[in-house]
């Protein structure tokens, strides 16, 4: 699906695009999404992060901070046409859990990672 597809599937499930804010979710994310993966190609996984003319902004309204971010080296870039982030993986094997954001054009179809907010009772 597009980038707003897979927000409006998240949405639909009670959910959104996941905001990663700390090194640990990063990281844990990054693992889950490596045993999934069943090839050696990169896969893409869309999460709740797009530019708009103010800057990178997260679905949540959380503040974007330059210091929880896991760009790829050289991303992002072509910001006037690559408005979506998205997580790379390139299988079982891939050692960048630190280094594999990118921006991509918003109409890319990839996978997505919704997350649910904690609701305490």
């Amino acid at each position: 699906m597009s980038w707003s597809e897979s927000a409006q599937n998240c949405t639909g499930m009670g959910s959104q695009l996941v905001v990663i804010t700390s090194k640990a979710e990063q990281e844990f994310l990054f693992n889950l999404i490596k045993e999934k993966v069943t090839n050696s190609y990169e896969t893409k996984y869309y999460i709740g992060l797009a530019a708009y003319k103010n800057g990178w902004q997260w679905v949540d309204q959380t503040p974007y901070e330059n210091t929880a971010t896991f760009w790829k080296p050289g991303e992002p870039n072509l910001l006037f046409a690559e408005k979506c982030a998205a997580i790379h993986v390139k299988g079982k094997g891939d050692p960048n859990t630190y280094s594999n954001w990118n921006n991509i054009l918003c109409i890319t179809s990839c996978y997505r990672i919704c997350e649910q907010a904690v609701k305490l009772l």
